[in-house]
């Protein structure tokens, strides 16, 4: 077994254990750091396949963008663990089913990529250096040459979706409030805070006599 053998059983193993606590940690937060970590595990197995492009990708868009933008949703929202648990086994039967259902099938295809040989090496040319070739840089000429209309129409398409969202975010509603960066920005120290002069005493309020009614009624002694 070689060096590159060995790195694919060790992230193939992270992997699998990060994949299987994102379904049984009971905290949504520690799930989803779990999802980060096979993210980068399976980032890695890329690499190890010699596909960078899609292995930077990977942690670019779902690692650096989407995960982080997840993690700080489940972290604002107040989850309630106990409401979401209910009926949890009940469905235990059927999830149990069919992972193991999808966990054979992978198994049956999957199964010859396991074995251990060695890579097929390419025959050189006498006479003629061998020349790398990139992915990347594979990649990047088709989509910019043979690819490069359908990259700007789904780049317009995307921008027509972030513009439309902003517009709709931000439409004037009578019951939305928002702030006028303007007028933050104009703003005064005297406008921010009003003195008030208080009297230093003020006049105690008179409060009247009250006569108790077993006193009133009292005849007065005649001397």
């Amino acid at each position: 077994m070689d060096v590159k053998t060995g790195l694919f059983y060790v992230f193939s193993a992270v992997l699998l254990f990060a994949a299987f606590r994102v379904v049984t940690a009971r905290n949504p937060v520690h799930a989803a750091l779990y999802l980060v970590l096979a993210f980068f595990q399976a980032a890695m197995v890329w690499m190890l396949l010699k596909a960078e492009f899609l292995a930077i990708t990977l942690v670019l868009v779902y690692v650096g963008a989407v995960m982080v933008l997840f993690l700080f949703v489940v972290m604002m929202l107040d989850i309630n663990i106990d409401s979401m648990r209910q009926g949890f086994w009940k469905a235990f039967p059927l999830a149990a089913t069919v992972g193991t259902l999808i966990a054979l099938e992978m198994a049956a295809v999957l199964m010859g990529g396991f074995r251990i040989s060695e890579e097929p090496k390419m025959a050189a040319v006498i006479g003629q250096p061998v020349l790398e070739i990139s992915n990347t840089k594979e990649l990047g000429k088709l989509l910019y040459s043979q690819y490069i209309y359908p990259v700007q129409i789904a780049a317009v398409i995307l921008l027509v979706a972030i513009v439309a969202a902003i517009a709709l975010t931000l439409r004037e509603r009578k019951d939305s409030k928002f702030i006028n960066t303007a007028d933050q920005v104009r703003v005064k120290a005297k406008d921010r805070m009003q003195l008030v002069k208080l009297a230093a005493t003020q006049v105690q309020p008179h409060v009247a006599e009250v006569v108790p009614e077993a006193a009133a009624n009292v005849p007065e002694k005649k001397a």
